[in-house]
């Protein structure tokens, strides 16, 4: 880099290195095209000096107030017809690299390429749009969201048959919020009128929810950019998921034992877990995201209500959300619960267990025919064979549970017991855990002494009091229930 013989040192501006042109450069990304010509100045320049560049080597200018620099670029220019890609794309891995053969157990410091193939896929998914003259019915934009893109195929303009999970015909889309700039899913209602905004309590309730096996809900509003009246759920958005349903029970070969073969008849041998079914451990890393799920939500004495296998969503291997949570709230929402909306939420939340026993079961058949009145028979024999005791009893206990059984005579007092030890609060409200608490009271429990403790309903409305021999006799009895239901004895 040289000054021009018009300039000089003394009256140069001051350069400093946040301004020279040198620093300016090297932040910003080359342009191919300007290798094969010398780039031009941000100031026309008079009788510009011409010189003879080497192999590979182009003279470049630029003048910065009054000053001009003259600077040779080594980048060497592209082969004629070269074309570069006017987008921005991982290349794959250098054939070194590719080959190389690290020794065992060695540490890995490089992207496996099934990983990096995903995050590309998600990127694409999330970067897509569509054009607006294919899809004039799609709008552009949509309260606060815009740049929408169909998720899924959209329903003829006049289609009559509605979801067999909402009951109205819906549709789904991803699209970019203009206040933050980033994608959501959007899963619109069709032809749907909102009549009574006292249901918004249920959803600012959901809203709060943040779990890392539930897709959250953002934000739920009314609009007429479709030419109808639609109500819209604004979900968060994860670029490549796909339902439970579409991952496991999309092959029509898997139903053939219950559709095809007679019980009782052995022209075929049960299907086995490595020749069609899940592996058990798969099933309970299923198990274990849907029930914390479900913990949450009842906790905030919400229900799910959507616990379905169209409803769930699987990202990567094992990784499960549950999807379009508070959309049944909304519209099944009754007049008659303007008083109390969470009146029927202890029903629901009984369903939900039963949804999540029907899912489980489904998933170790390998089938949704195995959820069917009629072959139950044959998919729990099936679990059991294929599968250990303690799934098969999970399942039988959210089929069998009744919604009543702690709520009288004995199991009411060790219920009672239960929020006793673990469910104690402060002055303030706030959870509180004693470990000594606990292991005093278990201890008494377990001895059964005749000291008197006081139990209080969870309204507050009662007060119990009884000693600890009494809690050890219906903690006896109830356990030995417990145990001639499971012997098939009552």
């Amino acid at each position: 880099m040289s000054l021009s013989a018009g300039s000089s040192p003394l009256h140069s501006p001051k350069i400093t290195p946040h301004t020279s042109p040198a620093p300016r450069r090297r932040s910003h990304t080359p342009n191919p095209a300007s290798y094969m010509v010398p780039s031009s100045a941000s100031t026309s320049v008079s009788n510009p000096v011409s010189q003879t560049p080497s192999s590979g080597q182009v003279i470049q200018k630029e003048t910065v107030g009054g000053t001009t620099y003259f600077y040779t670029d080594t980048t060497p220019a592209p082969l004629t017809g070269m074309v570069f890609p006017n987008y921005h794309i991982y290349p794959p891995t250098a054939p070194h690299v590719a080959y190389m053969q690290p020794k065992a157990n060695a540490p890995s410091f490089f992207m496996a390429d099934e990983l990096r193939q995903e995050l590309i896929n998600r990127h694409l998914i999330t970067m897509a749009q569509i054009d607006q003259a294919d899809m004039p019915a799609v709008p552009t934009e949509v309260d606060s969201y815009h740049s929408l893109f169909p998720l899924e195929p959209l329903p003829p303009p006049n289609r009559i048959q509605k979801s067999s999970n909402f009951g109205y015909i819906t549709s789904c889309y991803k699209a970019v919020n203009s206040k933050d700039d980033l994608p959501y899913c959007l899963r619109r209602i069709h032809g749907f009128r909102l009549v009574n905004t006292k249901c918004m309590v249920l959803v600012d309730m959901w809203k709060k929810i943040q779990h890392s096996n539930i897709v959250t809900l953002r934000e739920v509003f009314t609009t007429k950019a479709f030419a109808e009246p639609s109500l819209v759920f604004a979900y968060d958005f994860h670029a490549g998921g796909e339902t439970m349903m579409s991952r496991h029970f999309n092959d029509p070969n898997a139903d053939a034992y219950f559709t095809k073969r007679k019980w009782g008849q052995h022209d075929g041998p049960l299907p086995r877990q490595h020749a069609g079914l899940l592996p058990e451990s798969l099933i309970w890393a299923y198990i274990v995201q849907l029930s914390s799920a479900l913990r949450t939500i009842h906790t905030a004495g919400l229900a799910c209500r959507v616990m379905d296998p169209t409803k769930i969503l699987i990202t990567g291997k094992t990784r499960l959300r549950v999807n379009c949570v508070g959309v049944f709230d909304v519209l099944t929402f009754d007049n008659s619960q303007n008083n109390n909306p969470l009146a029927l939420m202890a029903q629901y939340q009984q369903a939900d267990l039963i949804s999540l026993g029907k899912v489980v079961l489904a998933l170790a058949c390998n089938s949704l025919a195995g959820i069917q009145r009629e072959n139950l028979q044959k998919a729990m024999e099936l679990v059991t064979i294929n599968y250990s005791s303690d799934l098969k009893n999970l399942i039988f206990l959210r089929f069998q549970k009744d919604p009543a059984w702690s709520e009288t005579g004995d199991r009411y007092l060790l219920k009672l017991f239960r929020d006793h030890l673990f469910h104690q609060v402060t002055e303030a409200g706030a959870p509180w855990i004693d470990l000594s608490h606990i292991i005093s009271c278990l201890n008494k429990l377990d001895a059964g002494v005749p000291e008197k403790i006081s139990l209080i309903s969870r309204d507050e409305k009662s007060v119990l009091v009884v000693t600890y021999s009494d809690l050890k006799r219906c903690f006896e009895n109830t356990f030995q229930e417990l145990i001639a239901a499971a012997n098939g004895q009552l």
